[in-house]
């Protein structure tokens, strides 16, 4: 095994990571989520220059494949792809959800619940056990105060994430914890390693990301509206 490269543009900031095997041996971030089209490719080669190494090395990439921003997760997709195409190496995707709690594992809860903004009182989640076993699949729900509450009852969970604030408000369970906790690249390591190992790769020529629900665009409404599609 050797190096891998790890690329993450699902939520707000856009991250980079290379690894030799799992040891980090560099990382870039921007954390302008609408700069990261024009800003992945550049990151991307700085990485590699900072760290001596060529792409021809790489033995794989992996990215975190969403949920998230639609538009943020096509970018990192598409970079990863044009890579692993160019270089005729395996493709590695990683549920977004699932980064994140590896970014959490260390902290003292039984069940973790990242959860990612889609705006109103809707987010993208599911819940792992310390082990990443989903205990509850990643969906998108609309969060009121019963969301969770049976798990509540006998288990104490951690919410993190940029959509937990609004559940925060929400939810009065002692067994609800709250903390910030950032999640990027530099979290999708171990998994990719493991996944590589097992020999566990994405089709570079159709895999797609996990939107976690139907993109909404006025423009595409109002097209398919005219021509009654």
């Amino acid at each position: 095994m050797s190096y891998f490269l790890h690329i993450d543009t699902a939520i707000v900031s856009a991250s980079v990571c290379l690894s030799f095997n799992e040891d980090v041996v560099g990382f870039l971030s921007n954390p302008l989520q609408k700069d990261s089209a024009s800003w992945i490719q550049t990151g991307i080669r700085e990485l590699m220059q900072n760290a001596g190494v060529k792409l021809q090395l790489l033995k794989a990439v992996s990215v975190s494949a969403g949920p998230g921003s639609y538009t943020g997760l096509r970018v990192g997709m598409a970079t990863a792809k044009g890579l692993c195409y160019a270089l005729n190496i395996p493709l590695i995707t990683i549920n977004t959800l699932k980064m994140m709690v590896v970014a959490a594992q260390n902290e003292d809860a039984e069940l973790f619940c990242p959860m990612i903004d889609a705006r109103r009182m809707e987010v993208f989640t599911a819940v792992y056990d310390k082990r990443l076993k989903e205990i509850i699949v990643p969906q998108n729900i609309v969060l009121d105060d019963k969301s969770f509450c049976e798990i509540l009852e006998t288990k104490k969970i951690l919410f993190f994430g940029n959509g937990s604030n609004k559940f925060q408000e929400l939810i009065k369970s002692q067994n609800a914890l709250f903390k910030k906790i950032e999640a990027d690249a530099k979290h999708l390591v171990t998994q990719s390693i493991e996944a590589f190992k097992n020999q566990i790769f994405a089709d570079v020529a159709y895999c797609e990301p996990f939107y976690g629900k139907a993109f909404y665009s006025p423009a595409i409404q109002s097209f398919r509206h005219k021509n009654k599609i």
